[in-house]
């Protein structure tokens, strides 16, 4: 079998599971001779392709009827979603007024895959339309949304999160793993983080930290703008206003401070 088949096929067997996963959705329980009608296939290919599924947990076989039903995997990864879905919709109305009080572009961001993922923006209507960062991912250790994000680790969940070596954006950023360690420590303590000119020089940016109910470090809210018009003051005005609205947001989503 060459390489491309071997691909088609793989692509195929992926095709089939989604299929499967969506007839036990739609019948509540399903069994391999009505999922193997359903694919057009062997009962053979059906049970091996439910097998895997069951082994990962995506499925799971009601003993007394012998048919297979969702398993509680499926609602792991439906929760992830939900909760980034969560954030979005409790931080949007205090993300809208905080762009109208500091004039500058605010973000709300999530850790995925070692990188800092923007789930949300908004911008001042009396600014000029910012480039818009939803779905795009930034590097944690260039950027105060990724140290906050950080900060919600251990000092080794840190370390192999950012791998050995921290990419040099600008003569600014920040490359040595045992440094960044440092910062983020301080930005545990503070409960925000300013960063200025490592990602992109005149670029200036403040965040705080959002927590769910357990007091975890989920997501981090940022307001960011052109050094020459958000400066150093500027900065700490919408350091306190960023601090306090990810309180509410974080309160929101169940979380209380002791």
């Amino acid at each position: 079998m060459s390489n491309k088949d071997a691909g088609s096929g793989g692509v195929q067997s992926v095709d089939r599971a989604v299929t499967i996963l969506e007839i036990i959705a739609r019948t509540g329980l399903a069994g391999i001779t009505e999922i193997a009608g359903e694919l057009g296939v062997h009962k053979s290919t059906a049970s091996r392709i439910v097998s895997t599924l069951e082994a990962r947990g995506l499925v799971e076989q009601d003993h007394h009827r012998g048919r297979y039903r969702l398993g509680l995997s499926i609602l792991r990864l439906a929760g992830a979603t939900t909760a980034r879905l969560d954030i979005v919709q409790e931080a949007r109305p205090i993300t809208k007024m905080l762009a109208e009080a500091t004039g500058e572009t605010i973000n709300v961001a999530v850790l995925s895959d070692g990188a800092a993922l923007y789930l949300d923006q908004a911008s001042s209507t009396s600014s000029v339309q910012s480039h818009n960062w939803v779905g795009q991912r930034i590097p944690l250790h260039a950027t105060s949304n990724g140290k906050v994000l950080l900060s919600g680790l251990s000092e080794t969940g840190i370390r192999e999160t950012l791998g050995a070596k921290l990419t040099r954006y600008t003569p600014h950023t920040v490359t040595s793993v045992a440094q960044l360690v440092t910062q983020v420590a301080e930005v545990a303590a503070t409960g925000f983080s300013l960063v200025i000119d490592e990602l992109e020089v005149g670029l200036t940016a403040v965040s705080a930290p959002v927590r769910n109910a357990h007091g975890d470090v989920i997501a981090s809210i940022s307001a960011s703008g052109p050094s020459f018009r958000f400066t150093a003051a500027k900065a700490a005005s919408a350091r306190d206003l960023l601090t306090q609205a990810a309180a509410d947001i974080s309160a929101r989503l169940g979380w209380r401070e002791h």
